[in-house]
């Protein structure tokens, strides 16, 4: 298959083949992400400075 075969056959595909998202549906889905990474960043936040603190109380008792 040539390259222009290549790309007639992808561009058929996304125009035709695939189901893209409705705007509404992109909306909803980047607020799960957003949320969900906020999430993420705060456990691993509290994780961090629970990390941070035993390590601080750690070294007071070495020194």
């Amino acid at each position: 298959m040539d390259i222009k075969g290549y790309f007639r056959e992808s561009y058929t595909e996304l125009v035709h083949k695939v189901t893209w998202p409705t705007w509404s549906e992109l909306q909803n889905s980047a607020a799960l992400v957003m949320v969900a990474a906020l999430i993420f960043a705060i456990i691993v936040s509290l994780m961090d400075l629970g990390f941070s603190r035993i390590m601080q109380f750690i070294y007071s008792l070495l020194y």
